[in-house]
């Protein structure tokens, strides 16, 4: 009796000697883990997917910053995939191949990289729309931002394959036990990674949304003048439109809640110095991370009314239409 108890705890009971052991946890509370996981990645998934198809259809949206928030919305979505994997994971055993696991951490690597530098992209596009208005037309254009989104995948791929080829060389290396997925960063390329992936993108971005900040108050203030406003509407020079403000504060919700969600991982990986990646052994911050991506659609849907109605024309299946990629969504707005 004692021998069979023993198996079903195991991950591979007929690898008694080199099997880990299951997570032990009472019914009720695996069965409520596996359906929240299971809402969170199909939420995840679902508004991730229109948002990519909104800006992908209609023409109306293919602008510099909803370009941004395209290759943001192609790593949230990612992310909901990507979390089917712990779902299968809710006992604590891996029972996918060894190649399997270091593909899904490269991937999860990947994906979070993308869109720390996708964060970058979006401060440094609300940075020129905001403090060099003028200008903003010229130097922000859709195939300049198209380049760099995708120069920003390239290198988020070519980087994390670099500092995770150990892994690739030999997969399995680092587990302890059957049944478990561990990818390991070197101490050297972890400290490296820590400086690239956080804390000079979190640096660069509250730089440049601080002076955003600055410049929106000073701009605010000079249109509060009707003397002001006169002149500069005769002299043709804009300060700042109204959409551009209203753009700025929604993405910066957006990159409060990114570093929010980011931070606490971030910060237990400096404090422990954590080079070790263990998918069976997900801390909480981690489910934090992930929420992340859920969160961003949410944001649009209370603040873009464009976004709105495009999910009525996907859902009600009018994109379908001859010439429906020419609609409007944006009439009437001021984004």
């Amino acid at each position: 009796m004692m021998e069979i108890l023993e198996e079903t705890q195991l991950c591979f009971p007929q690898l008694l000697n080199t099997s880990c052991r299951k997570q032990k946890s009472p019914h009720t509370v695996a069965v409520l883990i596996y359906v929240l996981l299971s809402a969170i990645a199909l939420l995840t998934a679902a508004l991730n997917l229109l948002v990519l198809i909104s800006i992908s259809h209609f023409k109306k949206l293919h602008t510099p910053t909803n370009l941004l928030l395209l290759s943001l919305a192609v790593s949230d979505f990612s992310v909901g995939l990507l979390m089917t994997f712990q779902i299968l994971l809710a006992d604590g055993c891996w029972l996918l191949s060894d190649h399997m696991c270091v593909l899904y951490g490269v991937l999860d690597y990947i994906t979070t990289s993308a869109s720390v530098g996708t964060m970058v992209l979006i401060a440094v596009d609300r940075y020129v729309a905001i403090c060099d208005p003028l200008r903003y037309p010229t130097k922000v254009t859709v195939r300049g931002v198209t380049i760099c989104t995708c120069l920003c995948w390239v290198c988020s791929a070519l980087y994390n394959s670099l500092i995770l080829q150990d892994n690739f060389r030999q997969p399995g290396r680092y587990n302890s036990c059957s049944g478990e997925c561990v990818v390991v960063i070197n101490y050297i390329a972890g400290v490296a990674d820590l400086i690239l992936t956080f804390i000079a993108p979190v640096a660069v971005i509250i730089v440049l949304y601080l002076r955003v900040f600055v410049v929106a108050v000073s701009q605010a203030r000079a249109m509060r003048s009707h003397i002001m406003a006169v002149t500069f509407q005769r002299s043709g020079t804009v300060l700042a439109q109204k959409s551009e403000m209203k753009a700025a504060r929604i993405l910066g919700v957006v990159v409060v809640v990114f570093l929010t969600c980011h931070c606490p991982y971030y910060c237990s990986s400096l404090v422990g110095q954590n080079t070790l990646f263990d998918v069976t052994s997900v801390p909480s911050e981690i489910w934090l991370f992930y929420l992340n991506s859920c969160l961003n659609p949410v944001i649009y849907a209370f603040c873009y009314p464009w976004f709105l109605k495009s999910v009525k024309l996907i859902v009600t299946f009018k994109i379908l239409q001859p010439g429906s990629c020419e609609a409007n969504v944006i009439r009437g707005e001021n984004v």
